[in-house]
C-alpha cells in the first residue's frame, strides 16, 4: 500500500537487533544518557566505553523481554514475562475505566496502595517481621487486603487501585530482572520500553525493587532516549542500504534527524561509521508550538517493599503528559566535532567549574539569566532592525527561555547533568531557534572599529620596550581588555559611563600586581629562558578591545619569537564573542599596521590578497604562520569534549594553550589539565564567582600558568 500510493519502499528490520543497536549507540554517543533514579533523585552515570558489556536490557512493552547484550550485534534473549506494560494497561482499563496509559499513571501518583495491598504489618499486628528482615510496610500480597473485605469495585478509589497495580507489575519485573542479572553475573540492568517513558514514579518503583532484591548491591539504570531505541537502531542500519559512502552533507539531506549544525562545515570525508567520525548533539528548543513549564505533582503517600514511605508532598515528581516532552532533546548530526587531543585525562575531564547541583548556586544563576533577558531581547531585536516581526520573535524567545528555566527549576537534571555552560548554550540555542543569528552584530562592529583606531599607537608603544617589559605589558593588556564583556551585568553598567577606549585605559592603569592568581613570574621565566614554543593555540573571547588590544598584541609577540599562532574562535555567535568568520577581517585590518602580523597571516592563509604571488612566496617562506580556526562551539563557555576536527588536527603539535576570558578559563576549564603548557587569563566580572573560587572581588585578575602533564 505504501509503495502503490506513496511510491515508498519499506525495509523491515529485526526488532531485537534494533533495540540493542539503539541502546549501544546511545551509551556511546550521547553525553549524560544513562542515569539512576531513586526517591526522586536522578544521578547520571558515566559509562566506560571499554567496559560497556555485558549488560541486561529489560525492554518493557506489552510483555517483557530480557536481553543479555555481550557486544555490538551479539545478544540473546535470556528471559521474559507476559506480565508487562500491556498487563498494566489492560487491567488498569478494566479496574479504573481509564482510556489511556498516561491517565492510569497519573491516577497512581495520587494513590495509597495500603488500602488495596496486604502488608506485613497487617499480618503481624502492625509490627515488622525483623527476624527475616521484613518491615511492616512491605507488601505481603498485592491486592491481598481486598480478600478480607466485602466492598465492591466501586467502593475502592481508582487512584489506590492504579498504584497497587503499578507496584505489583513493577516489582515483579524488577525481581525477575535481578534474578537474571545474578544468573549471568551482569553488573548493569537497563530498563526501557513504553512502560517506562521517563515517568519519574515508575522509575522510582523499578529502582526500589532492584535495590530491595539486591540488598543495595545493584541499581536499576535508565536511558534518557530509551523510548527511541528501536527507531535509532533502524536508523543505524544505513550501511545495509548502500548509504555508507554518502558524504556528510548528502547524509543529512537524506536523513534530517534535526537540522545540521548551523554554520558548521559538513563537507569533507565520507561517513563510514556513525559511531565514530561524527558527533551527535541534543537540542532542546522545540520547533513551533507553545513551550510550557512542567506541572509538578506530589509523590503519593504509599507503602512498598519496605522503607519507601514518604509523606505526601515531601518530594516532587513530574507528570508524564506532554509537559515532559522537554526531557529529551532532538539528536542533531554534526560530522565535525571530536574530543580535544591535549586533555590530560579525557575520562575525568569536567568543563564546568561551579557545581549547579547546589540549590543556592543554581538559583543565583537562574536569577542572573532571568534578569539579563530584557537587555538581551533589546539587543536581539535591534540586530534585526527593530521591526515588528523582530519584536514578536524577541518576545517568543524570552517566553521559551523562561519556560526552560522553569523546567530546570523543577528538575535540574531534566536535560542531562546541569552546568553553567549548558545553561548558556541553551540560551544561545533559543536565540538561534527564533532566527536571531547574532544579537550583538552591530555592537561588535562598532567596538572593533574603535579599537582598531588606536591599535597603531599601542604597537608603537610596545616596540619601544625591552622583551621582558613588553611581555608584562602585553599580559596586562590582555587582562585589562577582557573587561569588555556584554555578558556581565557590571560591565554593561560600565559601558553606560564611558567610551571603549576610556574604559580600556582606566582598566590598564589599575593593573597592579600581585593579581588574585598570579603565576606571571613562572610564565616569564619560561618565556625568557626556554626555547620558543612551536605552536600556540589562543582561545579568544570578546570582540573589540579584548581581541584587538589584548590578544592580537599577544599573538604578535609569539610570532615575533617564531611561534606559529592559531587563533581559535567560536563557530557560532554568542553574546559579543568574536567568531571565526569575523576574525580574518579583524586580523586583516590589524595587519595593515604591522608587518609581523601581515606576513604571518599571509603564510597562514588568513590573508589571500598579497600584492603579488612573488610577494606572498617571499613572506610565507620565512614567516611563522598565523591561522584562524573554529572551535566548534556556539557558547560563551568551552567544552573540550567536543571541538572542531580542524582544531583537533592543529592541536596535535601545539605546545602552548592560552585560554582567555571568564567563560573559557573560569566558568569552564579553570581546573582542566592539559598535556602541554597552559596559560589561563581572565578578569573576574562576577562578585559571587570571585568569592567562590578564590575569596576574591570583582575585577580581580587571574594569570594561571600550568606546566603540561604528560599523557
Amino acid at each position: 500500500m505504501f509503495k502503490e500510493r506513496l511510491g515508498v519502499t519499506l525495509d523491515k528490520e529485526d526488532e531485537m537487533d534494533c533495540l540493542v543497536a539503539g541502546a549501544n549507540f546511545l551509551q556511546r554517543a550521547i553525553r549524560d544518557e544513562a542515569f539512576t533514579h531513586l526517591e526522586g533523585n536522578k544521578q547520571f552515570v558515566q559509562i566506560d566505553q571499554s567496559d560497556m558489556f555485558p549488560y541486561l536490557l529489560v525492554n518493557i512493552g506489552s510483555g517483557v523481554s530480557m536481553i543479555k547484550v555481550d557486544a555490538d550485534g551479539q545478544f540473546q534473549r535470556v528471559s521474559g514475562t507476559n506480565v508487562g506494560g500491556g498487563t498494566f494497561w489492560g487491567l488498569g482499563r478494566l479496574l479504573t475505566g481509564c482510556k489511556t496509559f498516561d491517565q492510569i499513571l497519573e491516577l497512581s501518583q495520587q494513590g495509597d496502595n495500603s488500602a488495596i495491598d496486604m502488608l506485613v504489618g497487617d499480618i503481624y499486628g502492625g509490627l515488622d517481621y525483623s527476624k527475616i528482615g521484613l518491615s511492616a510496610s512491605t507488601i505481603a500480597s498485592s491486592f491481598g487486603r481486598v480478600i478480607s473485605e466485602t466492598k465492591s469495585l466501586s467502593d475502592y478509589r481508582k487512584e489506590d487501585i492504579a498504584l497497587s497495580l503499578l507496584r505489583m507489575i513493577s516489582y515483579n519485573i524488577g525481581q525477575i530482572a535481578y534474578l537474571n542479572a545474578i544468573r549471568y553475573k551482569l553488573k548493569r540492568i537497563f530498563f526501557g520500553g513504553f512502560f517506562i517513558r521517563g515517568h519519574a514514579y515508575t522509575m522510582d518503583t523499578m529502582s526500589f525493587a532492584i535495590s530491595f532484591w539486591s540488598k543495595g548491591e545493584a541499581q536499576a539504570m535508565f536511558l534518557r532516549h530509551e523510548g527511541f531505541l528501536g527507531a535509532l537502531g533502524a536508523f543505524l542500519s544505513y550501511d545495509k542500504h548502500g548509504l555508507a559512502n554518502l558524504t556528510a552533507h548528502q547524509f543529512v539531506e537524506r536523513f534530517p534527524m534535526g537540522a545540521p549544525y548551523s554554520g558548521g562545515n559538513i563537507h569533507g570525508p565520507l561517513i563510514r561509521d556513525l559511531n565514530e567520525k561524527i558527533t551527535w548533539m541534543e537540542k532542546f528548543v522545540q520547533k513551533g508550538g507553545e513551550i510550557t513549564a512542567p506541572v509538578p505533582t506530589g509523590y503519593p503517600s504509599t507503602t512498598g517493599l519496605g522503607g519507601f514511605e514518604r509523606p505526601l508532598g515531601r518530594a516532587r515528581s513530574l507528570r508524564s503528559d506532554s509537559s515532559a516532552a522537554l526531557n529529551v532533546g532532538v539528536l542533531h548530526l554534526i560530522p565535525s566535532l571530536e574530543p580535544f587531543p591535549l586533555l590530560a585525562d579525557p575520562k575525568t575531564y569536567e568543563p564546568n567549574t561551579i557545581d549547579l547541583g547546589d540549590l543556592d548556586e543554581r538559583e543565583y544563576w537562574f536569577n542572573i539569566l532571568s534578569e539579563q533577558l530584557p537587555n538581551l531581547v533589546e539587543k536581539a531585536v535591534a540586530s534585526e532592525g527593530g521591526t515588528d516581526n523582530a519584536k514578536r520573535r524577541g518576545d517568543a524567545f524570552a517566553q521559551a527561555f523562561r519556560a526552560h528555566l522553569a523546567r530546570l527549576r523543577e528538575e535540574p537534571a531534566a536535560y542531562g547533568k546541569l552546568g553553567l555552560a549548558n545553561l548558556l548554550e541553551l540560551r544561545e540555542e533559543c536565540l538561534r531557534e527564533f532566527h536571531f543569528t547574532d544579537a550583538y552584530r552591530a555592537i561588535k562592529q562598532r567596538e572593533n572599529e574603535a579599537s582598531l583606531a588606536v591599535l597603531p599607537d599601542l604597537f608603537s608603544e610596545l616596540d619601544t620596550m625591552d622583551t621582558e617589559t613588553r611581555l608584562l605589558t602585553i599580559i596586562e593588556g590582555v587582562l585589562a581588555a577582557n573587561i569588555f564583556d556584554w555578558g556581565s551585568r557590571a560591565c554593561v553598567e560600565l559601558y553606560q559611563s564611558g567610551t571603549i577606549i576610556e574604559i580600556y585605559r582606566m582598566s590598564r592603569n589599575k593593573m597592579q600586581r600581585p593579581w588574585r592568581v598570579d603565576d606571571f613570574d613562572a610564565f616569564r621565566n619560561r618565556w625568557m629562558s626556554g626555547k620558543p614554543h612551536y605552536r600556540a593555540l589562543l582561545f579568544v573571547d570578546n570582540s573589540g578591545a579584548d581581541i584587538v588590544l589584548g590578544m592580537l598584541p599577544f599573538a604578535r609577540e609569539l610570532l615575533r619569537r617564531g611561534t606559529e599562532v592559531v587563533l581559535v574562535a567560536n563557530t557560532l555567535p554568542a553574546i559579543n564573542d568574536v567568531t571565526y568568520m569575523e576574525l580574518p577581517t579583524v586580523v586583516a585590518a590589524a595587519a595593515t599596521h604591522c608587518s609581523i602580523l601581515r606576513e604571518a597571516a599571509i603564510a597562514g592563509g588568513v590573508l589571500l590578497n598579497a600584492t603579488s604571488l612573488d610577494d606572498r612566496s617571499a613572506t610565507t617562506s620565512t614567516a611563522p604562520r598565523l591561522m584562524v580556526v573554529q572551535s566548534g562551539s556556539g557558547s560563551p563557555c568551552l567544552d573540550f569534549r567536543q571541538v572542531s576536527s580542524e582544531l583537533a588536527i592543529l592541536a596535535e603539535e601545539a605546545d602552548l594553550i592560552v585560554l582567555e576570558g571568564m567563560g573559557r578559563s573560569l566558568h569552564t576549564n579553570y581546573d582542566a589539565r592539559f598535556t602541554c603548557e597552559a596559560l589561563k587569563l581572565a578578569m573576574v566580572k562576577n562578585q559571587r564567582l570571585a568569592e567562590k573560587l578564590f575569596n576574591g572581588a570583582i575585577y580581580d585578575c587571574i594569570c594561571r600558568y600550568e606546566v603540561g602533564l604528560k599523557a
